[in-house]
């Protein structure tokens, strides 16, 4: 089974954003996405929110990716990843904003609208990824997140992945 990656380089201006979504949203057409799909824009969000994670907090370029492929894990049928890499060797850190703050909600909106999403090293930087079930539903799940690992072990950096499926401990 074959996987397609696509990636876009993106500057470090906040600007660059709205290029990676244009970006982004032709590809996703390409690999038989609708642009009126509740899935595209599902993905469109998650990436404008990687993106502006990655040149805001670090002010370096960042590369995009997705992968698209087969069956039920990464690049798997129904299956489609975005990965955004930076030159920070800083671990994501999620917030919680409060009332009007204009910051803080970036991660929490990842971990609400991904089925999976973490955090991996990559050369001198790192890789925040998500991944999103084409069959699933695209919306915000109803339980709080759990954060687990293999073996049900507790994620700690360097290496986390972040689920908001239910019944997993």
């Amino acid at each position: 089974m074959q996987v397609l990656q696509v990636q876009l380089e993106v500057g470090p201006d906040p600007a660059e954003v709205g290029r990676a979504r244009r970006w982004a949203r032709s590809r996703l057409v390409g690999s038989g996405i609708g642009d009126d799909e509740p899935l595209a824009e599902t993905l469109i969000l998650l990436i404008s929110e990687l993106v502006t994670n990655a040149v805001v907090h670090t002010g370096c370029p960042a590369v995009l990716r997705m992968l698209f492929g087969g069956g039920g894990g990464v690049g798997e049928a129904g299956t489609v990843r975005v990965e955004v890499a930076d030159a920070s060797d800083r671990p994501p850190r999620p917030r919680h904003a409060e009332g009007d703050d204009t910051n803080g909600r970036g991660l929490e909106l990842v971990d609400g609208l991904a089925d999976r999403w973490g955090w991996q090293p990559e050369g001198a930087g790192k890789q925040i990824w998500c991944e999103v079930d084409r069959g699933a539903p695209a919306t915000v799940a109803e339980a709080p997140p759990k954060v687990v690992v293999q073996g049900g072990e507790v994620c700690e950096p360097p290496s986390c992945v972040f689920t908001n499926a239910t019944g997993l401990a």
